[in-house]
């Protein structure tokens, strides 16, 4: 779709005839933005929530302590990294993770690898990303986020900062069942595993995907390009760390930060600063912060979130001064 104007003949129809609004307002192109995107949007998420489902069935969050345990230095960091992003991991969860992890054997280094990819290496936004702006801008996304989780992982585990986890966390036993059998599924069963993802992911996303989309028909029918470009532009040098701290506070999933990113990118923003503020919501996110604290000391929560705004930013500066 054109930055300026909708070209979905559908869509036009729809928000200049059914609706009514009229052709060439701003209320117009944002009436037509919101109806050509939401289908479009939420298509898309079902076919990649019932593939990833698929792939999920064979990654259990078991098999992963399993294959990261013993795992040490930079190895164990780029395999935790790419692990990552195909095994179920939300806020909610990152305290049994990490426990689980520490517990089993798996060095603090290579855990926070983990922890740092699995949500922002999101692989929803990846095909998001993919169907809305092409594989370059995909690739971009995966691989700044690989390194940042890779690299802050490293750093993390050469500081040996072991003494500000909270201490019952290694006083807690691992969970049982390591010499359980685990189940071999059939094709049907991993079918039906994205079949139960798409009901309980989408069935829990599609608002905050509606809303996206809503704030981001918004602000590419109000907002003028002129404005956006000198705010998170090229040009304004504090645009980048301006965003990652807009982005701590916030709180979207993968899915519906995309819709904004489309539209602020329309707007003229640069790549390198709208990349920056969407890795700050998905992987700084301030609820993920409050739940770690029962795990971890102000100190190393600090230290963790520190390190991973600075590669954040990094790569906002990165593809500014590249693109």
């Amino acid at each position: 779709m054109s930055a300026t104007c909708c070209t979905n003949w559908l869509a036009e129809w729809t928000a200049y005839s059914l609706i009514g609004v009229e052709k060439g307002t701003r209320l117009g192109e944002a009436v037509c933005f919101f109806v050509y995107d939401v289908p479009k949007v939420l298509l898309l998420l079902v076919l990649v929530v019932f593939a990833v489902g698929v792939v999920r069935s064979f990654f259990t969050p078991e098999r992963t302590r399993r294959l990261l345990a013993g795992r040490n230095e930079f190895g164990g960091n780029v395999l935790a990294s790419l692990l990552g992003v195909v095994t179920p991991f939300c806020s909610c969860s990152a305290v049994p993770l990490f426990i689980g992890f520490v517990t089993a054997g798996v060095p603090l280094g290579v855990t926070f690898s983990f922890l740092i990819a699995s949500p922002m290496i999101n692989e929803i936004a990846l095909v998001l990303l993919f169907g809305m702006f092409g594989w370059k801008v995909a690739l971009l996304y995966a691989g700044t986020g690989l390194l940042i989780a890779i690299f802050a992982g490293w750093i993390i585990g050469r500081l040996k900062l072991e003494k500000w986890v909270e201490p019952w966390v290694y006083a807690s036993q691992a969970a049982s069942g390591a010499g359980s059998a685990e189940e071999r599924l059939s094709w049907p069963a991993r079918f039906r595993c994205g079949g139960k993802a798409v009901m309980e992911i989408v069935g829990k996303v599609w608002l905050y995907v509606v809303l996206g989309i809503a704030v981001g028909a918004g602000i590419h029918g109000y907002v003028p390009q002129d404005a956006m470009a000198s705010i998170m532009g090229r040009g304004a040098w504090w645009s980048v760390p301006a965003a990652v701290l807009l982005g701590v506070p916030m709180y979207s999933n993968a899915a519906g930060i995309i819709p904004v990113v489309q539209a602020l990118l329309g707007k003229g923003a640069a790549l390198g600063t709208v990349l920056a503020f969407m890795m700050a919501v998905i992987g700084l996110s301030l609820p993920e912060a409050v739940i770690l604290r029962k795990v971890l000391t102000l100190r190393l929560l600090a230290v963790f979130f520190g390190i991973v705004a600075v590669g954040i930013m990094a790569v906002g500066f990165l593809f500014n001064f590249l693109l």
